[in-house]
């Protein structure tokens, strides 16, 4: 049938003016029905165009469609700063961090592939009656489910072998969130105890010298001196304390008695103080706790352990009755979906053939829904995996494989980089799924620095030259061809293999000392040993799953911490020789603050400085300002309007919120009268205005601030300004600006460790976070890093690499060495690294 209209439908999205955030009133063309991926270095813009301009305005669009009741109900986007978008279609974002799923939710929520596995379950299995007979899987539990209009008879059968009428498991019995849940655990999987090993590591030391750890905790310094009233001596080795004795600090009840309390001015005061027994030290301090520092202290004195009713399956026990193929639904729910796909053909040859068509249509819609989890590389998942235990490389290609199966078509579709912890071998897939989104009839834009990815894509739009300020403009664009001549393209060295990608003075492993660690059952990891050379760039490696963050997170970092405060290690872990290490420090690539409050300025402490020096002018000491009227957290100095936020959020119903500067201090967070007072010429506002370059010049003579402007110059953020706000910065900047307290002094026997730091770093940017990998080592550093990117794992010094596989088929070191030994070998690692060294003329 001939359309009449065909020829009139439009080629491009066309973006007009363009200016959020470093955007340089840009226009755009980008193709629709195409793989466009957008590219440029950190900060340059990319995701300021895909998703601050481009979803933003679709979703927008779309939303205005709904009607107002609808759009009270769905949190609505912002109108895009550009002039104009044209033939935009209706938007989704997959976001590059999805948010991290509740202790409720498993890979079977997410995916609903627990849905179909409850309704098998409830339809297809073998039955046991209450007399205890077995009874083969039949249609007529089927039927009973689902009697129309007889509430009474729904899912009642008799069991042929005794005629006894009873109620079988419908679906929604089967849900561990609802009725199905483990009366123990509630439906969690877990118990979570409180140890005493924990609280009482040292039983040699006595209570005087602190053998209660709990007491040790803010607001219990009291406890001893009660605690001796109460008849317990306090000066020998808790070890030889009386039974009676240790169950008074254990257990005593909670009793009040008169204490001396003394002051700092040498006079005392009487206190009706109440004795906390050590485990209810714990308990009240949890039950009051906020601070963040204060939990990860608390969570030391517990530890999570499988429920002992439901072995950690969530389920009700009385629920594994139902078999199908002779697995209860715990035991089908910790097959892998690789096995759970072989496992619906067995359920097809058990059923009986009058109950085939009804199996054939549950496994094919199982199957359907397991497929692209399988292409996406996730076939190491099980059903029952904690949701709050994926990586987000995982997160997000779950939330993939459901948009793949929704099989819409006509729809733009924006990724923020699908590739973040994949492994090279993994990439392959997504790239399978992506291409499948446009042949259904969409529009794909992704934003992404991997190679890989943008030399797949039908259209490249490339944003720089640079970051920050010198970002936000199109400097090439067009098919890959185009770009790989385009002598403007900051990416092209990196697809025609021409870049220097060895940034690192790679050390002989060892020479310096070395860590080891030997875990023995923890998750998919059985009698691991790994060791790790000192003051070296250690890569931790292998596909998602392999065991990586078990290895390093789940057992050397706790190891470590466990064995400084002379406790015991964790029980899976057999042994540890820290090598001389003192101190842990862990960077990861997570937001830094909440609020716009936090900027470079004040995480830096830069702020702090600065306003010393305002407080040092005459104008401020003839006011009597004191350093604390030049903070925009004081109500001394903050804008009464503003509250010091430089913005205020317009609350107007049925509409999203509007964010709109402050019409008082115009964005400045100040006073007026505070803002009067100048340093040098400049106000404090126009000071946070400064980016780091600027700021380098103005405080060249103040050497405590410029010290610290060079460090964050060094590590390649030079562009950003002191009052950006820090929960805005990307992943890299964020891991890079947390280094800078460490970077001017000696690190000797200090680990860091690195979870995926190349997270939204472009490959020229991963050149400079190498560069800050070499200064903590040249500072003697130890460095760990679990990483995915071959330019990082390229120059190690040496290199951990974990599979073969991930799940049941994971946790074990299957090469290790430099990377060239990791190139000789026959690891998943070794093809995808030897490869790419050779693209480069490295191998």
């Amino acid at each position: 049938m001939e359309i009449r209209h065909k020829n009139y439908i439009p080629d491009d999205i066309e973006v007009r003016g363009a200016k959020a955030n470093n955007l340089k009133d840009l226009d755009v063309n980008i193709p629709l029905n195409s793989f466009v991926a957008i590219t440029g270095v950190s900060g340059s813009g990319k995701s300021s165009l895909a998703m601050d301009t481009i979803y933003s305005e679709g979703a927008r669009k779309y939303l205005n469609a709904l009607s107002t009741y609808t759009r009270r109900r769905i949190t609505q986007m912002g109108r895009s700063n550009v002039e104009n978008i044209k033939n935009l279609p209706s938007t989704i974002a997959l976001r590059q961090r999805p948010t991290v799923p509740g202790v409720r939710s498993t890979v079977g929520t997410m995916t609903e592939s627990l849905n179909i596995l409850r309704l098998m379950f409830s339809r297809l299995a073998s039955v046991v009656c209450p007399n205890g007979h077995r009874i083969d899987p039949t249609l007529k539990i089927s039927q009973a489910m689902d009697l129309p209009g007889n509430d009474d008879e729904m899912g009642m059968i008799t069991c042929p072998v005794c005629q006894t009428k009873f109620m079988a498991f419908g679906a929604e019995d089967f849900a561990f969130n609802s009725t199905g849940a483990c009366p123990t655990c509630q439906g969690t999987g877990f118990l979570k105890s409180i140890e005493l090993d924990k609280i009482i590591p040292d039983k040699s030391l006595s209570i005087k010298d602190g053998a209660i750890s709990s007491w040790r905790l803010p607001g219990r310094s009291l406890q001893v001196e009660l605690v001796e009233q109460l008849g317990v001596r306090i000066d020998v080795p808790f070890s030889e304390l009386t039974e009676k004795e240790k169950d008074i600090v254990i257990n005593g009840k909670g009793v009040k008695r008169e204490v001396i309390v003394p002051t700092s001015t040498g006079k005392t005061f009487k206190l009706n103080a109440l004795y906390e027994n050590a485990y209810d030290a714990v308990k009240h301090s949890l039950a009051s706790a906020k601070n963040e520092n204060t939990l990860n202290r608390l969570s030391r004195f517990y530890s999570i352990k499988e429920c002992p009713n439901c072995l950690g399956s969530r389920f009700d026990p009385k629920l594994f009755n139902n078999e199908l193929v002779g697995k209860n639904i715990a035991q089908v729910c910790q097959l892998s979906i690789d096995q759970l796909q072989d496992f619906c053909q067995k359920i097809m040859d058990w059923l009986p053939d009058e109950m085939k068509k009804l199996g054939k249509n549950l496994t094919n819609e199982l199957l359907e829904l397991l497929q692209p989890i399988d292409d996406l590389g996730l076939n190491y998942l099980t059903i029952m995996r904690a949701g709050n235990t994926l990586s987000t490389g995982e997160l997000q290609r779950i939330q993939l494989a459901r948009t793949i199966l929704n099989q819409m078509t006509g729809v733009l579709y924006v990724l923020d980089e699908p590739s973040v912890g994949l492994h090279p071998a993994n990439v392959t897939g997504l790239i399978k799924i992506l291409r499948e989104l446009v042949r259904l009839g969409n529009s794909l834009i992704v934003v992404d620095h991997d190679t890989s990815i943008i030399a797949a894509a039908d259209y490249v739009i490339e944003i720089g030259p640079s970051s920050g300020e010198n970002g936000g403009q199109v400097i090439s664009k067009g098919s890959v061809d185009e770009i790989k001549t385009n002598n403007n393209s900051v990416i092209k060295p990196y697809l025609t293999g021409e870049a220097d990608i060895i940034k690192h003075h790679q050390v002989k492993p060892f020479e310096k000392g070395e860590l080891s660690i030997e875990v023995g059952d923890r998750f998919n990891i059985h009698n691991m040993k790994a060791k790790f050379s000192k003051e070296s760039l250690n890569v931790v490696s292998g596909m998602s799953g392999s065991g990586k963050t078990t290895l390093v997170f789940d057992s050397l970092i706790p190891s470590l911490l466990d064995q400084a405060s002379n406790e015991s290690l964790p029980n899976y872990v057999k042994s540890l020789d820290n090598g001389g290490i003192k101190s842990v420090i862990t960077v990861d690539s997570t937001p830094i603050g909440k609020n716009v409050r936090s900027t470079v300025a004040t995480y830096t402490k830069i702020l702090d400085k600065v306003r010393k020096l305002f407080a040092t002018t005459d104008q401020a000491q003839e006011k009597h300002y004191t350093a604390s009227y030049f903070s925009y957290n004081n109500k001394q100095g903050a804008c009464p309007n503003c509250g010091g936020t430089g913005v205020i959020t317009l609350d107007i119903q049925y509409l999203p919120d509007m964010v709109e500067t402050c019409p008082v201090c115009h964005g400045d967070r100040f006073k007026k009268e505070i803002l009067d007072i100048t340093w040098h010429g400049k106000n404090i506002a126009e000071i946070l205005d400064m980016s780091v370059t600027e700021a380098a010049e103005f405080f060249k003579e103040e050497s405590n601030i410029e010290s610290v402007i060079q460090t964050l110059s060094e590590i390649g953020l030079s562009y950003l300004e002191l009052g950006e706000s820090t929960p805005t910065l990307s992943g890299g900047e964020a891991q890079r600006l947390k280094l800078v307290t460490y970077m001017k002094r000696s690190q000797k026997n200090q680990l860091f460790i690195f979870d995926e730091p190349s997270v939204g770093l472009h490959p020229k940017d991963v050149s400079v976070l190498i560069g800050v990998l070499n200064k903590l080592i040249d500072n003697h550093a130890t460095v760990i890093v679990i990483e995915h990117d071959l330019d990082i794992i390229a120059n190690g010094d040496y290199i951990n690499d974990l599979g073969p596989e991930g799940g049941i088929n994971g946790g074990h070191i299957v090469a290790s060495g430099s990377p060239r030994e990791i190139c000789a070998s026959n690891s998943i690692t070794g093809k995808y690294l030897k490869k790419h060294l050779q693209e480069f003329n490295l191998y």
